[in-house]
């Protein structure tokens, strides 16, 4: 039985004339743990209640302002009408103070939009532009002469919007105005209004107007640091790059550590919360939530954070934007804010310690080529010209410990890969900003003391409008000048085949393309690669699955520990990586699928290859799941980029052989263990994969590594809560998933699951990856 909804409720008044009793209130029934802060409210009046005239036709203020833990908890109350608790929402009050009981649809609806609104007060404040959206360049207006006094910025409007969109709305509330701007991507809008009478009437009118279910906020609109004169304003403020990437940088390490331990003890006791909401109505709740109790409210036990071998310098990849600073100096850097605020401002990587000198010192040698280029950098606002981003990827030497102090001597290799756009540039003019760049790197990292390794020079050409590019744009590789030692002069040209750097993990040689992932921290990675290997069930008859595998990093350094590793990953050049990284380390006992979607029917056939048939219920597949598997094989990998898969060629053999193939199929490795260790992107899983992993019942270990908690959190309520009766019941409220949170949007999900057993939290780790940043990675062991 559905309850009702908290607009169809009854008032306060309305229940307490319909729900006096004519008799004495009973003893208190016994609460549950639930409802701590009503019990508390309950214990606290009892001697006030007790003292009430019982026989008087006026009851306590507080009757029935509470839900009978007995009648929510049994579906009945011995005490029945007589109960001075409400039973159900229809017959709570509100309380004297004007609240509901927190643990009804009532409290909770309340705070949650309490929660809501102090969140966005938090988000909203002064803005400042930083380029041109204060600049009245559409044509007519005053030519960018803009009196902020009289200027104001509309906060959480539609980022499709663009500027004519937001003056349609501005005439259909009937708002005059002066001028008005928005860009696509945003969320702010930038409006100045005539006089002072306008901007009154304006506010008055646009604030908290609704806007796709958003209030609108109005703030104020902070002046530039700099004017366009070069003049300093001591009004304006001022973000640093070190502020912006390195939040925690001005913490001792210690402290850093225990703030991102506390961080993930509560996202275990978030998975808890949310874990109990999950669970299907008539079915216990998981022995792992109960027990939660004992340990403070956490999933599972939290062992400690595993703290970086290398503090400052570690980062082996860092993206530098090109843009404009505050003062209006062109600049490659970090930005200082995101886009969707409204914010392009990009400052010099200054004082970073993340950053390694050698990566600061190449943004440097590019932005001095910048500001000698014909051709401009990439303006936000307009979505439009050629050099967007400098990314520095560095290869360590293997077997080197170094320290902070000497970070930058254990850097062996360097790629350089430049993103620009060629769109609407002439080709020629193009080819001789390439050369002239080529040359202005490899001068700057010969004239740098000690001299810099350059590797490979790589350029990227992109045409979206953010800089994240997908992993099939297209790369163009750059010869590098090579200078004579005699002369100085460039007298020849080293050229490569291919864009590739190595770097080390575990004594073992990872070769990298230029999109490939690669944990950023080498050093940190492998204590963290080591923590998984030793979580998980390994054994020499285990089977392996390494699921987002990249350039199969996990799965070759513990391929020595298993039998069999299969990767997959749906980024071809990353396995390409790592088909060769398993041939130049000389492992032969992994194999690397190219999955859009790690499809279940996929992992079902290489569970019929390889795990050991004698002791699963699964039997051999017909003829016709096996076209089917071989179909799905083939459309999720590439024959170009990926080697022809062990799981195609056996589902042909079997279709062509009859009972003959039966001894060749017995020598065919099996293995009695399954163990899955998931690292996957920001993003978390994809609901197929976690489909696949959830209803494997051979699958019974799995090590989960997150870069995002959050996200693990989402996957994990999926994972390791019941199934429901009916998959996809109660499947109310669909329309409304682009507004759930991630853990209610995992909620939502675990209804539509299969039936299959859970996994259950078993203990839980941080790694920092990330020093000086609010992030780190966390691993957790599931297990059933």
């Amino acid at each position: 039985m559905t309850s009702p909804s908290v607009d169809e409720l009854p008032s306060a008044a309305e229940t307490l004339t319909s729900q006096i009793p004519s008799h004495t209130a009973p003893v208190d029934p016994i609460p549950s743990s639930n409802d701590a802060e009503a019990v508390g409210e309950k214990r606290k009046r009892d001697d006030d209640e007790k003292t009430t005239n019982l026989e008087s036709s006026t009851p306590s203020p507080w009757f029935k302002t509470s839900l009978c833990s007995y009648f929510r908890r049994q579906g009945s109350c011995s005490h029945g009408a007589a109960c001075k608790y409400a039973h159900g929402e229809n017959e709570l009050r509100q309380k004297p103070d004007n609240t509901w009981d927190p643990t009804s649809e009532r409290g909770k609806k309340a705070k949650m939009m309490s929660d809501s609104a102090v969140k966005e007060e938090e988000e909203v404040g002064d803005v400042m532009f930083t380029e041109e959206m204060m600049d009245d360049n559409d044509g007519g207006g005053d030519g960018g002469v803009h009196d902020l006094s009289l200027s104001k910025c509309l906060v959480h409007l539609p980022t499709k919007w663009q500027s004519d969109d937001l003056k349609t709305f501005l005439r259909e509330q009937g708002v005059e105005y002066k001028f008005a701007k928005k860009r696509r991507g945003m969320m702010v809008g930038f409006l100045t209004f005539e006089n002072a009478e306008q901007l009154k009437n304006g506010v008055e009118i646009l604030e908290g107007k609704n806007v796709n279910n958003k209030s609108l906020k109005i703030a104020d609109v902070l002046p530039r640091t700099f004017d366009k004169n070069g003049a300093k304003n001591p009004a304006a403020k001022l973000k640093s790059a070190r502020e912006a990437v390195t939040p925690l940088a001005d913490l001792s390490y210690a402290d850093q550590l225990e703030q991102k331990k506390a961080s993930i003890a509560q996202m275990l006791k978030k998975l808890t919360r949310n874990a109990r909401k999950a669970c299907p109505n008539g079915k216990s709740v998981p022995e792992w939530v109960l027990q939660s109790r004992e340990i403070g409210g956490l999933s599972c036990k939290l062992e400690g954070i595993i703290e970086s071998p290398l503090v400052n310098g570690y980062r082996n990849k860092c993206e530098f934007s090109t843009g404009y600073s505050v003062e209006g100096k062109l600049t490659v850097g970090f930005m200082l804010g995101n886009f969707s605020a409204g914010v392009t401002a990009v400052e010099e990587a200054v004082n970073c310690p993340n950053i390694s000198k050698l990566a600061c010192r190449y943004a440097s040698i590019f932005q001095s080529f910048l500001e000698k280029s014909r051709l401009p950098v990439w303006n936000r606002f307009k979505s439009c010209g050629f050099w967007r981003q400098l990314t520095v990827r560095e290869g360590s030497k293997p077997g080197v410990v170094s320290s902070d102090e000497d970070a930058d001597s254990r850097i062996a290799e360097v790629m350089l890969m430049v993103q620009v756009c060629s769109t609407d540039t002439d080709e020629a003019e193009v080819a001789t900003e390439f050369e002239e760049m080529a040359k202005a790197f490899a001068e700057g990292a010969r004239a740098s003391t000690p001299p810099l390794p350059l590797t490979v020079l790589v350029v990227q050409d992109h045409v979206g409008i953010s800089n994240v590019a997908p992993p099939d744009c297209p790369l163009r590789l750059l010869p590098i000048p090579v200078s004579d030692n005699g002369t100085h002069q460039d007298q020849s040209t080293n050229v490569l085949t291919e864009a590739r750097i190595h770097d080390h993990i575990n004594n073992l040689r990872f070769s990298i393309s230029p999109t490939a992932f690669f944990q950023v921290n080498t050093c940190a990675a492998e204590k963290l690669y080591s923590l998984a290997g030793d979580w998980a069930d390994l054994g020499p008859d285990t089977l392996l699955f390494d699921v987002c595998c990249g350039t199969g990093t996990i799965g070759l350094t513990l391929a020595h520990r298993v039998g069999m590793v299969i990767g997959i990953e749906m980024n071809a050049s990353a396995v390409s990586d790592a088909e060769r990284n398993a041939k130049i380390n000389g492992i032969s006992n992994c194999k690397f699928i190219c999955s859009k979607a790690c499809a279940e029917d996929v992992m079902s056939s290489l569970l019929t290859e390889y795990v050991d048939v004698s002791e699963t219920e699964e039997a051999k597949p017909p003829s016709d799941d096996l076209d089917k598997q071989n179909s799905s094989a083939e459309e999720m990998s590439n024959p170009e980029d990926v080697p022809p898969l062990n799981i195609q060629e056996a589902v042909q053999k079997t279709e062509q052989k009859d009972s003959s193939s039966e001894p060749e199929r017995s020598t065919k490795p099996q293995f009695k263990n399954v163990v899955a260790i998931v690292d996957p992107p920001r993003p978390g899983l994809h609901p197929d994969v976690i489909k696949a992993l959830r209803t494997h019942p051979r699958l019974k270990t799995l090590v989960y590594i997150s870069c995002n908690p959050e996200t693990l959190v989402a996957n994990a309520i999926e994972l390791c809560t019941p199934s429901f009766e009916k998959t996809g019941q109660e499947n109310k409220g669909y329309r409304r998933q682009s507004r759930m949170g991630t853990a209610a949007l995992a909620r939502h999900r675990a209804k539509k699951m299969p039936a299959s057993e859970p996994f259950k939290p078993v203990k839980a780790m941080a790694v920092d990856l990330f020093p000086h940043t609010d992030h780190c990675e966390m691993v957790m062991l599931l297990n059933r």
